[in-house]
């Protein structure tokens, strides 16, 4: 909280989250006022996280190649101008269900645009070392929002309607649009143009695919995500059936398990400086699989109540923990794609247990279904043991920013391409085995980053001789492949500088042409850059 920026941004979020937990509860009101269908009312959940499944990516995509804050800022006038239409039509009565539930999904989209955004705009408000307090603050302060929100929503729909809440969330987005237009963040200069959007999500599925560390994290998160969904899915019931309780008994759970959040982000300082990560969220894992256990046996609303604090405080430590070792382990350049595919992979999760688990519970029971669901977290356990949490204090992702342009005799356009690569190394016989093992984290580094087509040669005259070569699909892509280097990967090439017995590893840059499409004009045949060819 040191950080205005972080500061001002934070409570600016904090009644944003407030009005769009008011809204939910406005909607979900309106909804069931004007129609008699349950599948309705619930459709109104549906639109507002659905857009998070489907355009997770995208968004995190324009979030790593445009300014943050201007997308940012967007979203929230594109939800602001969405919440005010809602407003009007319901004041006026006009509103169906059809015209509602387009209204809460367009608000879904802004919301799934300003996740990745917001997310990974915390690491340019805060140093590295404080980014996982505040990865947890703001855990902590949707929790905080959602163990009061839904009460304070139900309070201003009873005293004055739904329309009224409708009003309240849009008037919350003013804040925050003040607070990110005043901002002014340090940028570091672009000297490539945007990614397009396919190849921006297509870059951002092949560095998390070639991240071992980033894959763990996502198995991880979304096992949790299966199983502690069964806690907030069939707590409703739990209420109703488990502890013969009422709606007050329902909000008493929320409360405790909201509580909780807090408590947990409040410690987590002292517990990250106590255990490791992987420890960290084991120990999430476990506690959430006892929440579950508590819950299931307990017929009196304090206990449950317990159980549900212990459960939120898990659930924040967990999630928290996932979030940044997302952040800490891409780099600046993917780190919003890196965020969508963990929110991606978080809400499918829980949104495929939140049906399972009611399925299960249907079939043989409530408390059966949580019983089961500690399999879940127990399985979460053991498998840190073979997929480690990734150790967040070893790895510069920081960008080396040492590679030049270099220069060609062969006039050359961005577009021109396919580049080939040739790197052609000398190494003693004993040092193979070492130049074997390097050479195979260079080959996931290299496709990580966008090459192609990526194979070694030895020379058959001389077997000293050993030749890395690959593909890069256009010029402008060999020079964002080597503008992402960063001082983890610049390792692999300091020990492959210190294996090879010449000077230096000789490289060779060289560009793709098809014989038989060659213009018959002199002049285009002389200029292989001409982008007459184009990329193959």
């Amino acid at each position: 909280m040191r950080h205005g920026i972080f500061r001002a941004v934070w409570l600016a979020s904090l009644a944003s989250n407030f009005g769009g937990l008011i809204q939910a509860v406005g909607a979900s009101w309106m909804m069931a006022s004007i129609s008699t269908s349950p599948g309705m009312v619930a459709l109104v959940q549906t639109s507002t996280t659905l857009p998070i499944m489907i355009f997770s990516l995208a968004a995190g995509a324009i979030a790593d190649n445009y300014d943050r804050r201007k997308v940012m800022i967007f979203a929230q006038l594109f939800m602001l101008t969405v919440s005010v239409l809602l407003t009007a039509t319901a004041f006026m009565g006009v509103i169906t269900p059809w015209l509602l539930l387009t209204f809460t999904f367009l608000i879904g989209c802004g919301n799934a645009l300003n996740g990745p955004a917001w997310q990974s705009s915390v690491g340019d408000m805060v140093p590295r070392v404080d980014l996982p307090a505040a990865v947890t603050l703001n855990s902590m302060g949707f929790n905080a929002a959602r163990s009061i929100g839904p009460a304070i929503g139900g309070l201003i729909v009873a005293a004055a309607g739904a329309a009224t809440a409708f009003a309240v969330n849009a008037m919350s987005y003013f804040a925050l649009i003040f607070v990110l237009a005043r901002w002014k963040p340090v940028r570091a200069p672009r000297f490539l143009p945007p990614e397009s959007l396919g190849l921006a999500m297509a870059a951002g599925l092949r560095y998390v695919a070639m991240s071992p560390a980033i894959r763990n994290v996502l198995l991880r998160c979304a096992l949790f995500g299966l199983g502690a969904s069964a806690v907030q899915a069939l707590m409703p019931i739990v209420a109703r059936d488990l502890v013969q309780g009422g709606p007050v008994t329902f909000g008493l759970l929320l409360g405790g398990f909201g509580g909780g959040a807090v408590a947990g982000a409040l410690l987590s300082a002292r517990l990250r400086s106590a255990l490791s990560v992987e420890m960290l969220v084991r120990c999430a894992f476990a506690g959430f699989g006892l929440c579950a256990v508590l819950t299931a046996w307990s017929t009196s609303t304090p206990l449950t109540m317990v159980a549900m604090a212990l459960g939120g405080a898990c659930w924040v430590l967990a999630l928290s923990t996932f979030n940044v070792a997302i952040q800490m382990s891409a780099p600046r350049w993917v780190v919003g794609r890196a965020l969508a595919l963990y929110q991606t992979a978080a809400f499918g999760a829980m949104a495929l247990g939140s049906w399972v688990w009611g399925v299960l519970a249907e079939r043989h029971g409530v408390a059966e279904a949580l019983l089961i669901c500690v399999a879940v977290h127990g399985i979460g356990v053991v498998v840190g043991f073979v997929r480690r949490m990734p150790d967040l204090a070893e790895t510069n992702l920081d960008p080396l920013q040492r590679w030049t342009v270099p220069d060609v005799a062969v006039p050359v356009q961005p577009r021109s391409g396919p580049v080939v690569i040739k790197i052609e190394y000398t190494i003693r016989p004993s040092d193979v085995p070492e130049f074997l093992a390097i050479m195979a984290e260079r080959r996931r580094v290299r496709r990580r980053d966008g090459a192609r087509h990526w194979t070694l040669l030895r020379d058959l005259g001389d077997p000293s001789i050993w030749i890395e070569r690959y593909h890069t699909p256009t010029w402008l892509e060999y020079i964002r492949h080597n503008q992402r280097i960063t001082f983890a990967d610049a390792k692999i090439g300091e020990r492959l500088r210190e294996l090879n017995q010449t000077a230096e590893p000789k490289v060779q840059r060289m560009i793709e042409r098809q014989t038989g499409s060659l213009p018959s004009a002199l002049p285009e045949v002389l200029d292989p850059g001409s982008d007459t060819h184009g990329p193959s």
